[in-house]
């Protein structure tokens, strides 16, 4: 083998027709930034994969770890590439499944270079016999099993070279990053906000983030601390990202002070729909993410999410409207950002809670509640008191800017 090589497989793109090479080009500088700092010799398209070349020094793991991250990859596997010839393939298979521990085998060829002279059936019979003989001769015999084997050697003969690999490594799937549009995600700090920004960001929509905060808090458990972090662990998925920190005690006194109890929550929705959508018109966002679930609290049933959605003129997305908790934290989990949401933190949206909520409310209700509200001064007094801070995944590490000021950019968008 030469310089190692990681063979990438996508899904989902080979569904865009004519916008194929959009995405592909798309997959290609995605893997290019996310191993930025690894030496990299090139990446091929190779038939229906890109074959990642990396240079004779580098970090294999760090590489693999990196690539977990890649949106639009289905799967990857470290592979042995070797000349197009079925002793040369079958070699290199057994030097593949040789260390392995296993009780059962399948090989499994797939020729996407029909010039190839053996058709992926024969493939798969001699280097089966070929590996067969092999653990005779090492006194393991072990036999083909075409249905749930342990393991599965992979043959795949592209235009140039043959690949030989054993261990598929899962990726993130979905689409490339940055394919989608801008759009502006509210993130809470709990569970549900990073997970449904995660699954945006698999549908390759490029977030930014907007995060409400209260003051009051007791030392280490400010919002603002796990607001930042949650980006930090989302960012390598999408390289770059923007997170809008607003201060919002001042605006949820102003609706205690104003506003019936029962519809405390849903004002406070309102407005954060209102601010989010000045930033996300500054930002150049076309919408905006939260990780609503239908009917999880009080204010997540349809008709006050229907009733809430009335303030702003945005589309608002909810990737996770049909999920239960268990597959939110499942996915939570698999991301990294459980622990982060388990730790203690000062949330805004309780204070004040109201002691019956309302459950059915309507625009025309909340218009009302919201009557003796100066709305528009409420969000300007909260953008001039916003700050944003950049987050930027290079060379493995994610490198956060200093906060500043948002208020010049959106002069316009509260005009």
């Amino acid at each position: 083998m030469t310089n190692p090589a990681i063979v990438v497989h996508y899904h989902e793109l080979w569904l865009k027709g004519r916008n194929r090479k959009f995405y592909l080009r798309k997959l290609s500088t995605g893997i290019r930034s996310a191993l930025e700092g690894i030496p990299l010799v090139m990446i091929e398209q190779a038939g229906d994969r890109m074959i990642v070349w990396l240079g004779a020094a580098a970090p294999l793991d760090e590489a693999i770890a990196r690539l977990k991250l890649v949106p639009g990859i289905a799967f990857f596997a470290v592979t042995r590439d070797v000349d197009r010839n079925l002793d040369a393939i079958a070699a290199a298979a057994w030097d593949e499944m040789g260390p392995l521990d296993f009780r059962s085998f399948a090989v499994r060829a797939k020729r996407s270079d029909k010039s190839f002279p053996h058709s992926s059936v024969a493939i798969e019979k001699e280097v089966g016999r070929h590996l067969q003989e092999k653990l005779r001769a090492a006194g393991r015999s072990r036999p083909v099993r075409l249905k749930n084997p342990d393991v599965t050697c992979f043959v795949e003969i592209t235009p140039r070279p043959a690949l030989v690999y054993a261990n598929k490594i899962d990726g993130v799937g979905g689409l490339p990053a940055n394919t989608a549009g801008r759009m502006l995600c509210l993130l809470s700090g709990g569970f549900d906000s990073a997970v449904a920004a995660y699954q945006m960001i698999k549908r390759g929509a490029h977030l930014s983030f907007v995060h409400f905060y209260a003051g009051g808090a007791q030392p280490g458990e400010s919002s603002l601390h796990i607001a930042t972090e949650l980006v930090r662990q989302l960012v390598p998925y999408q390289i770059h990202a923007r997170l809008f920190r607003v201060p919002f005690d001042a605006t949820q006194r102003e609706i205690v002070r104003f506003a019936p109890e029962e519809y405390r929550v849903l004002l406070y929705r309102r407005m954060m729909l209102r601010i989010s959508e000045a930033c996300a018109v500054s930002d150049r966002a076309l919408a905006l993410v939260t990780g609503d679930s239908l009917s999880q609290v009080a204010s997540q049933t349809l008709r006050n999410l229907v009733a809430v959605d009335s303030a702003t003129k945005l589309s608002v997305f909810r990737p996770l409207i049909g999920a239960d908790k268990q597959d939110i934290l499942a996915t939570a989990r698999k991301i990294g950002t459980y622990e982060i949401s388990s730790e203690p933190y000062h949330d805004c949206c309780p204070v004040f809670l109201p002691r019956n909520p309302a459950l059915r409310a309507t625009s025309g209700t909340l218009d009302q509640a919201e009557s003796q509200l100066d709305i528009h001064a409420m969000v300007r007094s909260a953008i001039a008191g916003t700050t944003s801070v950049k987050f930027v995944y290079k060379n493995g590490a994610v490198e956060l800017g200093p906060p500043v000021s948002v208020l010049p950019a959106h002069q316009t968008a509260i005009a």
